[in-house]
């Protein structure tokens, strides 16, 4: 069973640095792009970031600078470096993997939430 785990998610104060972690399960991800995600109470689904397999990068320009993602293919994990939070990052986030011949992302994990303190 393909399984994507997110963690690292907790309390943090603003300013702060947090690094959140989803490891995958169930199948080798190396060759999926990977992207990280969010969701606040009520909103769309938002995009934040994503890897390919040959490790491009792409973000969200709400985000640009300030997050950065990155994989470990040997650890089938990937990983959203987030720094300088500010309490608008509060929210839950997900990440989610898809064959390059996806049109969407197909497996998605069940989400970490980042609480940040003013």
């Amino acid at each position: 069973q393909v399984q994507l785990a997110e963690s690292g998610g907790g309390l943090v104060q603003a300013g702060g640095s947090v690094r959140l972690s989803c490891a995958a399960s169930g199948r080798t991800f190396s060759s999926y792009r990977m992207g990280w995600f969010r969701q606040a109470p009520g909103k769309e689904r938002e995009f934040i970031a994503h890897i390919t397999s040959g490790g491009t990068t792409y973000y969200a320009e709400s985000v640009r600078g300030r997050f950065t993602i990155s994989r470990d293919k040997a650890k089938n994990t990937v990983y959203l470096q987030m720094n300088s939070l500010k309490p608008e990052h509060a929210t839950v986030y997900y990440c989610a993997g898809r064959r390059l011949t996806s049109q969407s992302y197909e497996y998605w994990g069940k989400g970490t939430q980042v609480t940040v303190s003013s």
